[in-house]
Order: C-alpha cells, then sequence, then structure tokens
C-alpha cells in the first residue's frame, strides 16, 4: 500500500526532514476518501434512477403498456359483442315477437343498469381508470343483455308451444319461389310510383316474374276475395285468422275460389301484369289487424340468415314500384 510522504523543516538543522504519517492519519485519510467516494456513488445512483428509471421500474413500464393494449382490444371486442346483442334484440323485437305477437322488450330495457355513485369507485385509482370503468360497464351491460335475452327466449318457446296451430296461419314464406332473390324488385315503404311519378307508400313487395310463374298462399287460411280489382287486377286475399290477411295481385290467373281452404304452399294463381302494372310481377301485402306489416319480416321459414339479410338489404332499397 503506497504512503503519503510528509516532510517537516528543522530549524535546528535547517534542513527538511522525511517524516511518516502517524496509523491515525492514516485511518482518518482512508475515512474521508470512503466518505467522499460513497456520497458521489449515492448521488450517481440517484441521478441514475431519477432520470432513467431502475430496471424493475423498465419492466413496470412494460408491463402496463401490454395491460393498456389488452385493455383496448378487450374494449374493442366487448363493443363488437354489444353490437351483436342488439341485432338479436332488434330482431327479437321487431321479428320474432310479431310472429308470435309478443310483447315488444325494447332496447332500453334490456341495456338499462341500476345507476350507483359508487359502482365502479374501487377502480377511480388505477391509472387508466377512465378505460377501466369503460370496461366494466360493458361487461355489466353485456351480462344484463344476456340475462333479458335468454328470459326472452324461455317465453317465447313457451309462446311458440302453445301456438303450433297459429304457426301454421302465420304467413311465413314467400308468395313466389324465389330462393336466389332473383325476383325481387321492390320492397315495403316510400318509392315512386312508375305511373304517376310521384312518392306513395308502397304496403308490399313486388316480386318480378316471368307471366305464369306460380304463386303460393304463404299460410293456412280462407280465401276471402279471388277477381278483379280496379288497381290490384286479378286478385286474391287470404284470411288467415289470428289478425293476419295476406294480399296477391296482379294475377294472369287465380286457381282459388272465395270460401276454400288453402294451406301454406298451396298454389293460388300465377304472375301476370293485370290492373295497374308495368310488367310481369306478384305484388304481396301482409296485414295484421287491418295495418300493413313490412312483409319482409315473415319470410322466416324459407330462407336462411344469409339470405334474410340479403333480402332486407334488397327489399330497402329505395326504387320505382311495378304497380
Amino acid at each position: 500500500m503506497a504512503h503519503w510522504i510528509h516532510y517537516k523543516y528543522n530549524k535546528n538543522k535547517g534542513r527538511y526532514e522525511r517524516k511518516q504519517p502517524s496509523r491515525w492519519r492514516h485511518l482518518v485519510t482512508a475515512a474521508q476518501h470512503l466518505l467522499s467516494g460513497t456520497i458521489i456513488g449515492a448521488l450517481l445512483l440517484y441521478a441514475f434512477v431519477f432520470f432513467i428509471g431502475s430496471p424493475g421500474e423498465w419492466k413496470l413500464q412494460r408491463d402496463h403498456k401490454r395491460l393498456q393494449q389488452q385493455y383496448k382490444l378487450l374494449d374493442e371486442r366487448l363493443d363488437e359483442a354489444l353490437g351483436i346483442l342488439e341485432d338479436i334484440g332488434e330482431r327479437d323485437d321487431n321479428m320474432y315477437r310479431v310472429i308470435l305477437q309478443g310483447e315488444p322488450i325494447g332496447q332500453s330495457i334490456r341495456s338499462r343498469i341500476e345507476a350507483s355513485s359508487h359502482r365502479y369507485d374501487s377502480l377511480m385509482d388505477l391509472s387508466d381508470a377512465n378505460l377501466a370503468v369503460a370496461v366494466s360497464l360493458k361487461m355489466d351491460l353485456i351480462e344484463k343483455e344476456m340475462y333479458v335475452q335468454s328470459k326472452s327466449f324461455d317465453e317465447l318457446v313457451s309462446l311458440a308451444r302453445n301456438q303450433e296451430d297459429r304457426l301454421k296461419h302465420i304467413p311465413a314464406i314467400q308468395p313466389v319461389s324465389d330462393k336466389d332473390l332473383k325476383y325481387m324488385a321492390s320492397g315495403y315503404g316510400w318509392r315512386l310510383d312508375p305511373v304517376y311519378n310521384v312518392m306513395r307508400f308502397h304496403q308490399g313487395m313486388d316480386f318480378s316474374a316471368p307471366k305464369g310463374t306460380d304463386i303460393f298462399a304463404t299460410g293456412d287460411g280462407t280465401v276471402t276475395e279471388a277477381g278483379w280489382n280496379t288497381g290490384y287486377g286479378q286478385k286474391v286475399v287470404v284470411n288467415h285468422g289470428y289478425g293476419y290477411t295476406t294480399v296477391y295481385a296482379h294475377m294472369s290467373k287465380i286457381s282459388v275460389r272465395r270460401g276454400q281452404k288453402v294451406h301454406r304452399g298451396d298454389k293460388i294463381g300465377e304472375v301476370g301484369s293485370t290492373g295497374k302494372s308495368t310488367g310481369p310481377h306478384c305484388h304481396y301485402e301482409v296485414h295484421l289487424n287491418d295495418v300493413p306489416q313490412n312483409p319482409a319480416r315473415y319470410y322466416y321459414y324459407d330462407l336462411t340468415p344469409e339470405q334474410y339479410a340479403e333480402m332486407i338489404e334488397k327489399s330497402e332499397n329505395v326504387g320505382q314500384v311495378m304497380d
């Protein structure tokens, strides 16, 4: 170990003499150096941790970023699930419950969650509180809507079991065989009148088809009209009971008579262009308690879900009707 060499002036001899420091002096010097190094090291470590961070903090930051990404992905998937549930609810209210004459539930009831000012308080201390609360809220909504929809399906099953005869009479197929949807011409709603060139409400759907194409009864019932009608041309009306009637117009030939019993799928006539018509087609209407309905809601027996979606898109096309 190197030692510091000290010199002290000797007045008597008139010269500097070499003097070894004492052991105590060595200890004091070493302690000073050790203290200085410790302080400097501590300051450097503090600066490193403060400005750059520790390895543990780096890991926490990486984990937090991954957790944020997972939460955002979960949030997007929950939005998709809510959209699917909303679509199921709309079909439940507007199709299944219409068919089975059940009271619609409504989206306001399906998505209602009891208000609570402290429901998500435990999440407010998190660094991403808003995201955590949003995800938790959507999870609660999904749970509520699934519960309501499950109860709704139970009710629909009960209604269906008690109404087997009614289901036979409800209009449930297209009046013209059209599984590939090539005959769809115009749907229900406001359309341009081809004769008067003004917008008017079209109470049914038009199926453009070659003259002579078979027209079928869409449910069991009794023929109440079978003959000529101004505007509709050759027309057939079937009373299905349970408040339902259907109308088939512009026929070239009528194959049934008034008072005749018909079953779903029975031929009742052929496509034509009689009355106020611009070409061969079958004009078809569905009425419930004398109120016109959108016939598109009543094709659930002969269309797959994919075909039904395509038919809805085509039937909602705003265009010119054929009568």
